[in-house]
């Protein structure tokens, strides 16, 4: 071809030519990745309760993995057994512990107090029985004798008979003083062995439980200072024979000296109420019945591990406040017939049985309040700490009298005790206090209901 030729062809090169690749190449990405996109939320909608899984099954294998690797932890029943630490609460940001306790060798230096000092009006108790009125009138089937003491179905001979204008009569304050309190006898029931008689009289502070039948284990006091053992210091728990047999079937056997550890177990024939609950109520609330030589008890319910020194509680409960009488407040309600309304719902008591003794203690004027003659009118009932005097003794039986009359649940009763004798020298501690005291392990065992029961037991 002529090179003029050559010379004369033009090429047109456009400016948009090189920008039209790339464009295009961006818009094909687009597409792949708007395709791939769709397919990963399809596969998504898809298998979504899969994909939750996944992480939950690879957390299990890797726990699993490691309870192998692991030595199994200790059974919770016993997680509080033995802890001495104190019980804290914070007061304006700073923890305080919950009841001071003298050192121990303040408390063994203590000198033992005699009497709390206080003017108490009751010097004088009388204990009344009614067994020679029951052997001479109810074991003739003496009609006229029934129907006096028909209202008192749980009324027997270790209770005596009161009648409704004898309890009344009882909740008067005056020098002298004459209550039913029950009695332990062959015929009364709650029947002692001698030679636990005479241990018994040997205490001058008792530190007591029970469990009747079959109830909870015995767990053993701890952190007493060992000067209390010499101040006549006795450890006393109350079974009956179906206890004693649980506990023996348990490899739980007492030695020559009746004793387990420190308890001397005192095995209780003839209990006198068909109600377990009731017949607990005997040890609890009749220290000074059954420990006529004592000068202070402690009572503490079986659920519990004593865990402070006898002598440093009365000190710091009873001698520090000049109190005879030392008991926790209620933690969760502060109103009598609130309690009604919970021991209903929680069925430790029927409904009817509640609604009777409420409706009486309305009628005897008893007021719908928190707080009685300055104090918290709800206790609860697990620690009583006293000094046995004419005073504390008729408040305690005064208080024992309304649970045989009524309901057996003594925190129901107790405010309406507390509000007719107004008692001086109650110190009513926090709930915290009684945290501190004991370690609570809970109950380990139903009770077993008593099958039979003496004919003279029973009730009119």
């Amino acid at each position: 071809m002529p090179s003029s030729t050559i010379r004369s062809i033009s090429i047109t090169v456009s400016d948009d030519d090189g920008a039209t690749a790339p464009r295009r190449t961006r818009a094909g990405r687009r597409k792949v990745v708007r395709s791939l996109g769709q397919r990963a939320v399809r596969l998504v909608a898809r298998w979504w309760p899969i994909l939750l899984l996944l992480p939950a099954v690879a957390l299990l294998l890797f726990e699993a993995s490691r309870l192998r690797a692991s030595p199994s932890p200790a059974p919770p029943v016993s997680s509080s057994l033995g802890r001495l630490d104190p019980t804290t609460r914070l007061v304006h940001g700073v923890r305080e512990p919950c009841l001071k306790f003298l050192s121990p060798k303040s408390i063994e230096n203590l000198v033992f107090h005699e009497g709390s000092g206080l003017n108490a009006v009751v010097k004088r108790i009388i204990y009344k029985t009614d067994d020679d009125d029951y052997d001479s009138h109810h074991s003739e089937a003496n009609s006229t004798y029934l129907l006096q003491h028909a209202e008192a179905t749980r009324f027997n001979l270790f209770t005596g008979f009161q009648t409704v204008p004898e309890r009344e009569e009882s909740f008067k304050v005056n020098e002298t003083v004459s209550v039913h309190c029950g009695f332990y006898s062959d015929n009364g029931g709650f029947k002692i062995s001698v030679g636990d008689v005479r241990y018994m009289r040997t205490c001058k502070v008792v530190v007591s439980t029970c469990a009747f039948g079959g109830g909870d284990d015995l767990y053993q006091p701890i952190g007493m200072v060992n000067s209390s053992i010499g101040k006549q210091v006795c450890y006393v728990a109350f079974w009956d024979e179906v206890t004693l047999s649980t506990q023996e079937a348990e490899g739980k056997l007492t030695g020559e000296n009746e004793m387990i550890g420190r308890w001397r177990i005192i095995v209780v024939k003839n209990l006198p109420f068909v109600d377990q609950r009731l017949n607990g109520k005997i040890p609890k609330m009749l220290t000074h019945r059954l420990f006529p030589e004592a000068s202070y008890s402690i009572w503490v319910d079986s659920k519990y591990q004593f865990r402070r020194d006898p002598i440093g509680v009365l000190e710091a409960l009873l001698w520090r406040t000049n109190s005879t009488f030392a008991i926790s407040e209620h933690g969760a309600r502060t109103n009598i017939y609130d309690e009604g309304k919970a021991i209903v719902q929680k069925h430790k008591a029927t409904p009817e049985e509640v609604e009777v003794q409420l409706t009486q203690y309305r009628q005897d004027g008893m007021p719908d309040e928190k707080r009685l003659h300055g104090l918290k009118a709800l206790a609860e009932a697990s620690i009583i700490v006293r000094e046995l005097t004419p005073l504390t003794n008729h408040f305690m039986c005064a208080w024992f009298n309304e649970v045989v009359r009524f309901t057996s649940r003594d925190q129901l009763s107790f405010p309406y005790v507390l509000w007719r004798l107004n008692m001086p020298g109650i110190n009513m501690f926090p709930v915290c206090t009684r945290r501190d005291l004991v370690n609570s392990l809970g109950h380990t065992r139903k009770v077993k209901p008593l099958t039979q029961t003496n004919s003279d037991s029973s009730a009119a």
